[in-house]
């Protein structure tokens, strides 16, 4: 099994003190060890858990999907308190693991993903309405506050998701979209093996192979793949 490791803190104070990221590393750690599993890549993310824009959970994601690993969390929390963040990420195509949780479904994570917005909602509600009660009492006793009080912001709220159509015309559209998506995906790797002097389909199928990329059946790379991949590209 091989691993893609993800470890996301919110402030930059926790990246520099390893406050939260050593409990990370160690449960992800751990749970390589119980699976007898090889970690490839990691990486680390600082960043409110509320934004979407995750550079180091983009490049993860897409690390996992070209060489077929699973992406490891220590928590599904370190996703996203945003469900339809999480559920977008679950039928992303990419195999997720929480190590709390290593065996939960598709369903469980789905619940529990709906749950953790819920939850970051109901926080946000109930700040938003002691500071209205603060403000009310302030304003009755006509007392000032010597501290700005601050207006927190809604989390982000589910965004609709898309999901491929049902019939045999939709299949095959949506087939012929996952073979285009997956050239995408590998062109910075082809382009960068190219630069280092692998120009033949036998000499970039080696190279693919040894970077531990797969083909979007899930094998080894021949000439004739490398063929059908550099033809999706040109398309």
């Amino acid at each position: 099994m091989k691993i893609v490791a993800y470890r996301r803190v919110s402030r930059r104070k926790q990246a520099e003190s390893g406050l939260g990221l050593e409990a990370q590393e160690s449960d992800i750690q751990r749970f390589a060890r119980m699976r007898d599993a090889r970690i490839i890549a990691e990486y680390t993310e600082v960043e409110s858990g509320r934004r979407i824009e995750r550079p180091q959970l983009h490049a993860a994601l897409h690390h996992a999907k070209v060489t077929g690993a699973t992406l490891v969390i220590a928590k599904l929390d370190r996703l996203s308190r945003s469900a339809s963040f999480t559920l977008a990420l679950r039928d992303s195509g990419v195999r997720f693991v929480c190590c709390d949780m290593p065996e939960a479904n598709d369903l469980t994570i789905g619940v529990l993903a709906v749950v953790a917005q819920a939850e970051a909602q109901a926080i946000s509600r109930r700040t938003k309405d002691a500071l209205q009660i603060a403000r009310k009492r302030m304003a009755e006793t006509g007392q000032r506050g010597h501290h700005a009080i601050k207006r927190l912001g809604n989390p982000n709220g589910p965004a609709a998701l898309r999901r491929a159509g049902k019939g045999n015309k939709a299949a095959v559209a949506r087939v012929r979209q996952l073979a285009k998506q997956r050239a995408f995906d590998l062109a910075t790797v082809l382009d960068d093996i190219r630069a280092g002097g692998a120009k033949s389909l036998k000499s970039i199928a080696t190279e693919l192979n040894s970077r531990e990329m797969i083909t979007p059946r899930g094998g080894k790379w021949h000439p004739s793949s490398v063929a059908n991949l550099l033809r999706q590209l040109e398309r």
